[in-house]
């Protein structure tokens, strides 16, 4: 295989519609999805609709024949998919550049607030894949009484390799912001997964807070 592109697209898309070109710089192949496909419109949109400055993070938000018309027989997910302008709301936060190249930053849904700051699990994940003993890593996040979320971390790591918390959050420290720390850290051998193969993050953070609650409960 002489040559490789990203592709983004996503069901309610009909596929693809972004892409790279075999035109594109490598770094530009390697770092981003490319370019909003022919006769289709993007834009990078603000948690109130508001499209954003070149460069700053935002939601991305596909308009035009690719489209779906709703899905079926649920109109109400369909409006808060689709808004009345008929832009799609992919859920996934992104920059453009000056040039129309699009990077994804993670997902909207998936932003942990901890005592106010919002934080991106993402950028904590390819931090911690930069760990020498790291295969991969899920961040999420969970209840807290005091910050309202804390930073949690499922990590597998590779093979034969030995890592304990203190490892990873000593890893962390002094390289990224204090409060980006992940406050809990597992290791684990598996994710929990969907049939097409898409990380259940969501059942991740119910079973963490299972653990929480009954660990508080013990000590209490």
């Amino acid at each position: 295989m002489r040559e490789m592109f990203n592709v983004y697209g996503m069901t309610e898309l009909s596929g693809g519609s972004a892409q790279t070109a075999s035109t594109d710089t490598m770094e530009r192949q390697l770092t981003t999805i490319g370019r909003v496909q022919p006769h289709m419109e993007v834009r990078i949109a603000d948690p109130e609709g508001r499209t954003v400055p070149l460069g700053t993070q935002g939601e991305l938000c596909f308009r035009g024949y690719m489209v779906m018309r709703g899905y079926w027989n649920d109109e109400a997910q369909t409006r808060q998919t689709i808004d009345a302008a008929g832009w799609l709301h992919s859920g996934d936060l992104g920059v453009m550049d000056a040039e129309g190249y699009i990077t994804i930053t993670g997902r909207s849904k998936d932003m942990v607030i901890r005592g106010g700051e919002n934080i991106y699990p993402r950028e904590i994940e390819e931090f911690l894949f930069k760990h020498p003993s790291v295969a991969d890593a899920q961040v999420f996040g969970v209840p807290d009484e005091h910050y309202g979320e804390e930073l949690c971390a499922w990590i597998r790591l590779k093979d034969g390799c030995i890592a304990t918390e203190e490892d990873i959050r000593g890893f962390c420290h002094g390289q990224i912001t204090h409060f980006k720390i992940p406050r809990y850290v597992r290791f684990v051998d598996a994710y929990p997964m969907t049939v097409t193969g898409k990380v259940q993050k969501f059942v991740m953070r119910e079973m963490m807070a299972t653990e929480l609650t009954s660990a508080s409960r013990q000590t209490g």
